[in-house]
Protein backbone atom coordinates (compact mmCIF):
# COMPACT_ATOMS: atom_id res chain seq x y z
CA UNK A 1 0.00 0.00 0.00
CA UNK A 2 0.70 3.33 -0.87
CA UNK A 3 1.33 4.58 3.25
CA UNK A 4 3.77 1.80 3.97
CA UNK A 5 5.68 2.56 0.98
CA UNK A 6 9.26 3.94 1.65
CA UNK A 7 9.22 7.93 1.96
CA UNK A 8 10.22 9.48 -1.38
CA UNK A 9 14.11 9.84 -1.41
CA UNK A 10 15.34 13.84 -1.54
CA UNK A 11 18.41 14.13 -3.57
CA UNK A 12 20.45 11.14 -4.57
CA UNK A 13 23.12 9.62 -2.41
CA UNK A 14 26.80 10.90 -3.49
CA UNK A 15 29.80 9.08 -2.87
CA UNK A 16 32.84 10.46 -1.23
CA UNK A 17 36.24 10.01 -1.76
CA UNK A 18 38.23 9.80 1.50
CA UNK A 19 41.21 11.34 0.26
CA UNK A 20 40.76 14.07 -1.63
CA UNK A 21 36.64 14.69 -1.15
CA UNK A 22 35.56 14.34 -4.77
CA UNK A 23 32.20 13.08 -5.06
CA UNK A 24 30.44 10.60 -7.29
CA UNK A 25 26.87 9.65 -7.68
CA UNK A 26 27.65 5.83 -8.80
CA UNK A 27 30.13 3.44 -6.01
CA UNK A 28 31.14 2.21 -8.95
CA UNK A 29 32.84 5.77 -10.48
CA UNK A 30 34.16 6.36 -6.99
CA UNK A 31 35.87 2.70 -7.56
CA UNK A 32 36.84 3.70 -10.77
CA UNK A 33 38.44 6.95 -9.13
CA UNK A 34 40.75 5.22 -6.55
CA UNK A 35 42.00 2.89 -8.67
CA UNK A 36 43.51 5.63 -10.66
CA UNK A 37 44.35 7.87 -8.25
CA UNK A 38 46.68 5.99 -5.74
CA UNK A 39 45.82 8.19 -2.80
CA UNK A 40 47.72 7.27 0.33
CA UNK A 41 49.15 8.94 3.28
CA UNK A 42 51.82 9.96 1.57
CA UNK A 43 50.42 12.34 -0.80
CA UNK A 44 50.74 16.28 0.11
CA UNK A 45 47.45 16.75 2.43
CA UNK A 46 45.91 20.08 3.94
CA UNK A 47 46.57 20.75 7.56
CA UNK A 48 43.40 22.35 8.02
CA UNK A 49 40.92 19.68 6.10
CA UNK A 50 43.37 17.17 5.21
CA UNK A 51 42.51 16.77 1.77
CA UNK A 52 45.03 15.04 -0.27
CA UNK A 53 46.83 16.66 -3.21
CA UNK A 54 48.87 14.85 -6.02
CA UNK A 55 51.95 17.30 -5.23
CA UNK A 56 52.69 20.45 -2.83
CA UNK A 57 52.44 22.34 -5.95
CA UNK A 58 48.28 21.52 -5.97
CA UNK A 59 48.66 21.92 -2.03
CA UNK A 60 49.66 25.35 -2.29
CA UNK A 61 46.94 26.32 -5.08
CA UNK A 62 44.50 24.75 -2.41
CA UNK A 63 45.85 27.55 0.40
CA UNK A 64 46.96 30.47 -1.75
CA UNK A 65 46.52 30.08 -5.28
CA UNK A 66 43.88 32.13 -7.26
CA UNK A 67 40.57 30.41 -6.16
CA UNK A 68 41.69 28.97 -2.84
CA UNK A 69 39.25 26.87 -0.14
CA UNK A 70 38.14 30.07 1.85
CA UNK A 71 38.60 28.55 5.35
CA UNK A 72 41.43 26.61 4.55
CA UNK A 73 43.32 29.83 3.63
CA UNK A 74 42.33 32.58 5.85
CA UNK A 75 44.38 29.48 8.37
CA UNK A 76 46.86 29.22 6.64
CA UNK A 77 47.35 32.64 6.02
CA UNK A 78 47.55 33.08 10.17
CA UNK A 79 49.50 30.17 10.82
CA UNK A 80 50.90 28.57 8.01
CA UNK A 81 54.80 28.18 6.77
CA UNK A 82 55.13 29.27 2.84
CA UNK A 83 58.30 26.69 2.56
CA UNK A 84 57.01 23.63 3.93
CA UNK A 85 53.35 24.42 3.61
CA UNK A 86 52.09 22.93 7.04
CA UNK A 87 49.86 24.82 9.76
CA UNK A 88 51.08 25.71 13.07
CA UNK A 89 49.37 26.47 16.37
CA UNK A 90 49.71 29.72 16.96
CA UNK A 91 51.47 32.66 14.73
CA UNK A 92 54.03 32.53 17.07
CA UNK A 93 54.47 29.10 16.62
CA UNK A 94 54.97 29.61 12.92
CA UNK A 95 57.04 32.87 12.87
CA UNK A 96 59.78 30.57 15.24
CA UNK A 97 59.42 27.81 12.79
CA UNK A 98 60.02 30.24 9.60
CA UNK A 99 63.03 30.80 11.44
CA UNK A 100 64.37 27.31 10.88
CA UNK A 101 62.55 26.50 8.38
CA UNK A 102 63.92 29.40 5.64
CA UNK A 103 67.90 28.36 5.22
CA UNK A 104 70.68 30.38 4.16
CA UNK A 105 72.72 29.84 0.76
CA UNK A 106 75.77 27.72 1.37
CA UNK A 107 78.83 29.90 0.33
CA UNK A 108 79.97 28.70 -3.15
CA UNK A 109 83.78 26.73 -3.92
CA UNK A 110 84.44 29.01 -7.03
CA UNK A 111 86.58 28.03 -9.54
CA UNK A 112 88.99 25.52 -8.12
CA UNK A 113 92.66 27.05 -8.17
CA UNK A 114 95.47 24.79 -8.98
CA UNK A 115 95.28 22.24 -11.61
CA UNK A 116 94.92 19.89 -11.05
CA UNK A 117 93.74 20.11 -7.46
CA UNK A 118 91.30 17.88 -5.92
CA UNK A 119 89.31 17.94 -3.27
CA UNK A 120 88.38 14.64 -1.24
CA UNK A 121 87.59 13.82 2.15
CA UNK A 122 88.70 10.56 3.84
CA UNK A 123 85.08 7.92 3.26
CA UNK A 124 86.16 5.16 5.48
CA UNK A 125 83.20 5.23 8.35
CA UNK A 126 81.46 7.88 6.25
CA UNK A 127 77.97 6.14 6.79
CA UNK A 128 78.19 6.55 10.58
CA UNK A 129 79.16 10.52 10.71
CA UNK A 130 76.09 12.22 12.34
CA UNK A 131 73.31 10.30 10.54
CA UNK A 132 70.94 8.33 12.68
CA UNK A 133 68.61 7.28 9.84
CA UNK A 134 66.95 4.19 8.80
CA UNK A 135 68.86 3.44 5.72
CA UNK A 136 72.40 4.11 4.56
CA UNK A 137 73.82 7.87 4.13
CA UNK A 138 73.25 9.82 1.08
CA UNK A 139 75.62 11.45 -0.99
CA UNK A 140 74.52 14.15 -3.81
CA UNK A 141 76.26 14.88 -7.04
CA UNK A 142 75.74 17.86 -9.28
CA UNK A 143 78.06 18.25 -12.45
CA UNK A 144 78.91 20.99 -14.81
CA UNK A 145 78.56 20.86 -18.95
CA UNK A 146 80.06 22.55 -21.33
CA UNK A 147 79.23 21.88 -25.01
CA UNK A 148 80.41 19.35 -27.79
CA UNK A 149 79.36 18.92 -31.69
CA UNK A 150 79.33 21.81 -34.45
CA UNK A 151 77.15 23.49 -32.47
CA UNK A 152 78.11 22.61 -28.99
CA UNK A 153 74.89 21.16 -28.03
CA UNK A 154 76.19 18.38 -26.89
CA UNK A 155 76.81 17.97 -23.08
CA UNK A 156 80.06 16.99 -21.78
CA UNK A 157 80.80 16.60 -18.66
CA UNK A 158 83.88 19.12 -17.36
CA UNK A 159 83.08 19.91 -13.58
CA UNK A 160 81.73 16.70 -10.99
CA UNK A 161 81.01 17.68 -6.88
CA UNK A 162 80.03 14.85 -4.17
CA UNK A 163 78.90 16.33 -0.79
CA UNK A 164 77.82 13.94 2.13
CA UNK A 165 74.94 14.46 4.37
CA UNK A 166 76.56 17.04 6.12
CA UNK A 167 77.36 19.35 3.16
CA UNK A 168 81.08 18.60 3.16
CA UNK A 169 82.94 17.88 0.15
CA UNK A 170 83.55 14.36 -0.93
CA UNK A 171 85.19 14.59 -4.35
CA UNK A 172 85.74 18.49 -6.49
CA UNK A 173 87.37 17.90 -10.05
CA UNK A 174 87.58 19.15 -13.34
CA UNK A 175 87.26 16.42 -15.84
CA UNK A 176 89.19 15.73 -18.90
CA UNK A 177 86.58 16.03 -22.08
CA UNK A 178 86.17 12.85 -24.16
CA UNK A 179 85.47 14.93 -27.62
CA UNK A 180 86.84 18.40 -28.78
CA UNK A 181 84.66 21.43 -27.13
CA UNK A 182 83.11 23.68 -29.01
CA UNK A 183 81.69 25.78 -26.48
CA UNK A 184 82.81 26.32 -23.10
CA UNK A 185 79.35 28.45 -21.99
CA UNK A 186 81.71 30.01 -19.63
CA UNK A 187 78.54 32.32 -18.59
CA UNK A 188 77.11 29.57 -16.66
CA UNK A 189 79.89 27.26 -16.16
CA UNK A 190 82.88 29.78 -15.56
CA UNK A 191 85.12 26.78 -17.26
CA UNK A 192 87.90 27.76 -19.89
CA UNK A 193 90.45 25.80 -21.65
CA UNK A 194 93.04 26.53 -18.72
CA UNK A 195 90.73 24.80 -16.31
CA UNK A 196 91.11 21.50 -18.22
CA UNK A 197 94.80 20.83 -18.70
CA UNK A 198 95.67 19.17 -16.12
CA UNK A 199 91.81 17.67 -15.74
CA UNK A 200 91.01 14.13 -14.11
CA UNK A 201 90.80 11.39 -16.87
CA UNK A 202 86.98 10.22 -16.86
CA UNK A 203 88.06 6.67 -16.06
CA UNK A 204 89.70 7.92 -12.86
CA UNK A 205 86.63 10.46 -11.94
CA UNK A 206 84.02 7.20 -12.07
CA UNK A 207 86.31 4.71 -10.35
CA UNK A 208 86.36 7.20 -7.50
CA UNK A 209 82.47 8.43 -7.88
CA UNK A 210 81.98 4.54 -7.21
CA UNK A 211 84.30 3.99 -4.73
CA UNK A 212 82.69 6.10 -2.48
CA UNK A 213 78.70 5.66 -3.62
CA UNK A 214 79.86 1.51 -2.45
CA UNK A 215 81.87 2.64 0.86
CA UNK A 216 85.37 1.18 -1.07
CA UNK A 217 83.77 -2.37 -1.54
CA UNK A 218 83.92 -3.58 -5.19
CA UNK A 219 80.18 -3.76 -6.86
CA UNK A 220 80.17 -7.42 -6.79
CA UNK A 221 81.03 -7.90 -3.59
CA UNK A 222 78.59 -5.08 -2.38
CA UNK A 223 75.58 -6.82 -4.04
CA UNK A 224 76.52 -10.23 -3.00
CA UNK A 225 77.31 -9.92 0.92
CA UNK A 226 74.00 -7.66 1.15
CA UNK A 227 76.16 -4.36 1.93
CA UNK A 228 74.48 -0.54 2.06
CA UNK A 229 75.64 1.17 -0.98
CA UNK A 230 74.86 4.73 -0.94
CA UNK A 231 71.88 6.56 -2.22
CA UNK A 232 72.42 8.83 -4.83
CA UNK A 233 70.80 12.48 -4.50
CA UNK A 234 70.65 15.10 -7.33
CA UNK A 235 68.71 16.80 -9.88
CA UNK A 236 67.97 15.14 -13.24
CA UNK A 237 70.47 12.15 -12.24
CA UNK A 238 69.47 10.38 -15.34
CA UNK A 239 71.55 13.33 -17.23
CA UNK A 240 74.36 13.58 -14.92
CA UNK A 241 74.86 9.97 -14.62
CA UNK A 242 74.54 9.72 -18.63
CA UNK A 243 77.41 12.57 -18.88
CA UNK A 244 79.88 10.67 -16.77
CA UNK A 245 78.76 7.43 -18.80
CA UNK A 246 77.66 5.80 -15.43
CA UNK A 247 75.15 4.01 -14.34
CA UNK A 248 73.34 3.29 -10.73
CA UNK A 249 70.89 0.96 -9.73
CA UNK A 250 67.38 2.76 -9.83
CA UNK A 251 66.35 1.73 -6.18
CA UNK A 252 69.14 4.07 -4.90
CA UNK A 253 68.62 7.00 -7.12
CA UNK A 254 66.64 9.94 -5.33
CA UNK A 255 66.31 12.69 -8.06
CA UNK A 256 64.72 15.96 -7.59
CA UNK A 257 63.61 16.39 -10.41
CA UNK A 258 61.53 13.03 -10.50
CA UNK A 259 60.23 13.31 -7.53
CA UNK A 260 56.53 13.09 -7.70
CA UNK A 261 55.51 15.54 -4.62
CA UNK A 262 58.19 17.94 -5.86
CA UNK A 263 56.94 17.69 -9.51
CA UNK A 264 54.34 19.86 -11.32
CA UNK A 265 50.75 18.51 -10.88
CA UNK A 266 50.72 17.40 -14.89
CA UNK A 267 54.43 15.56 -13.61
CA UNK A 268 56.48 17.86 -15.83
CA UNK A 269 59.72 18.70 -13.28
CA UNK A 270 60.42 22.05 -11.56
CA UNK A 271 64.05 23.23 -12.23
CA UNK A 272 66.15 23.22 -8.91
CA UNK A 273 66.65 26.82 -9.05
CA UNK A 274 62.67 26.86 -8.58
CA UNK A 275 62.28 24.21 -5.87
CA UNK A 276 65.09 26.05 -3.77
CA UNK A 277 63.34 29.41 -4.03
CA UNK A 278 60.17 27.68 -2.92
CA UNK A 279 60.77 24.88 -0.87
CA UNK A 280 63.75 26.30 0.92
CA UNK A 281 63.54 29.85 0.84
CA UNK A 282 66.79 31.49 -1.13
CA UNK A 283 68.31 31.87 -3.92
CA UNK A 284 70.34 29.89 -6.23
CA UNK A 285 72.13 30.10 -10.01
CA UNK A 286 72.17 33.84 -9.81
CA UNK A 287 75.07 34.13 -12.04
CA UNK A 288 77.53 31.26 -12.68
CA UNK A 289 76.55 27.70 -11.49
CA UNK A 290 78.62 26.23 -8.90
CA UNK A 291 78.37 22.77 -8.49
CA UNK A 292 78.71 22.93 -5.13
CA UNK A 293 75.51 25.18 -4.54
CA UNK A 294 73.54 23.04 -6.66
CA UNK A 295 74.31 19.75 -4.97
CA UNK A 296 73.43 21.02 -1.53
CA UNK A 297 70.41 22.44 -2.56
CA UNK A 298 69.22 18.63 -3.56
CA UNK A 299 70.85 17.54 -0.24
CA UNK A 300 68.44 19.32 1.59
CA UNK A 301 65.75 18.84 -0.76
CA UNK A 302 65.98 15.18 0.22
CA UNK A 303 66.37 15.99 3.37
CA UNK A 304 63.17 17.97 4.14
CA UNK A 305 61.31 15.49 2.10
CA UNK A 306 62.53 12.47 3.90
CA UNK A 307 62.34 13.77 7.51
CA UNK A 308 58.69 14.23 6.73
CA UNK A 309 56.55 11.62 9.75
CA UNK A 310 53.48 10.42 7.49
CA UNK A 311 54.16 6.28 8.84
CA UNK A 312 52.23 7.33 12.23
CA UNK A 313 48.91 8.34 10.57
CA UNK A 314 48.25 4.69 9.57
CA UNK A 315 50.78 2.83 8.91
CA UNK A 316 52.79 0.99 12.02
CA UNK A 317 56.12 0.15 11.86
CA UNK A 318 55.74 -3.70 11.39
CA UNK A 319 53.58 -2.19 8.58
CA UNK A 320 55.90 -0.38 7.18
CA UNK A 321 58.55 -3.35 5.12
CA UNK A 322 55.57 -4.08 3.37
CA UNK A 323 54.13 -0.92 2.32
CA UNK A 324 57.66 0.03 0.99
CA UNK A 325 57.20 -2.89 -1.30
CA UNK A 326 53.57 -2.16 -2.39
CA UNK A 327 53.97 0.58 -4.71
CA UNK A 328 50.81 -0.48 -6.37
CA UNK A 329 47.15 -0.32 -5.78
CA UNK A 330 45.60 -3.34 -4.47
CA UNK A 331 42.70 -3.13 -5.47
CA UNK A 332 42.93 -6.06 -8.67
CA UNK A 333 43.18 -8.27 -6.02
CA UNK A 334 39.74 -7.87 -5.23
CA UNK A 335 36.54 -8.92 -6.36
CA UNK A 336 33.94 -6.20 -7.56
CA UNK A 337 31.38 -6.88 -5.42
CA UNK A 338 33.45 -7.06 -2.69
CA UNK A 339 34.67 -3.40 -3.40
CA UNK A 340 30.67 -2.11 -3.85
CA UNK A 341 30.68 -3.07 -0.21
CA UNK A 342 33.60 -1.36 1.14
CA UNK A 343 33.12 2.00 2.68
CA UNK A 344 35.02 5.16 1.07
CA UNK A 345 37.18 4.84 4.29
CA UNK A 346 37.72 0.90 3.56
CA UNK A 347 38.51 1.82 -0.21
CA UNK A 348 41.25 4.48 1.17
CA UNK A 349 43.03 1.94 3.41
CA UNK A 350 43.63 -0.57 0.78
CA UNK A 351 44.95 2.17 -1.57
CA UNK A 352 48.64 2.44 -2.59
CA UNK A 353 51.32 5.31 -3.54
CA UNK A 354 52.77 4.52 -7.29
CA UNK A 355 56.01 6.14 -5.89
CA UNK A 356 58.51 5.18 -3.03
CA UNK A 357 58.21 8.03 -0.54
CA UNK A 358 61.23 9.15 0.62
CA UNK A 359 59.87 8.51 4.40
CA UNK A 360 60.63 5.29 3.99
CA UNK A 361 64.54 6.02 4.02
Amino acid sequence: MDSEADPPQIGSRRHKCSACYKQYKKKEHLIAHMKVSYHSIHQPKCGVCRKHCKSLESLREHVTGPLPKANCSSVFAAQGCDLCLNIFDSPEAVAAHKEVCRLSAPACLGPLRMHPMEVEMETSGLADANYTGKGPEAIAIDCEMVGGGSDGSLDICARVCLIDEGENVVLHTYVTPQIPISDYRYEITGITEAHLLDAMPLKQVQEKILDILYNGESIWRTRLEGGKARLLVGHDLEHDLDCLRMCYPEHLLRDTAKYRPLMKTNLISHSLKYLTKTYLGYKIQSGIHDPYEDCVAAMRLYKRMRDQVHQSEGITSSDATQYTHSLVNNFDSWRSKELEKMSPDALYEISRSDYRCWCLD
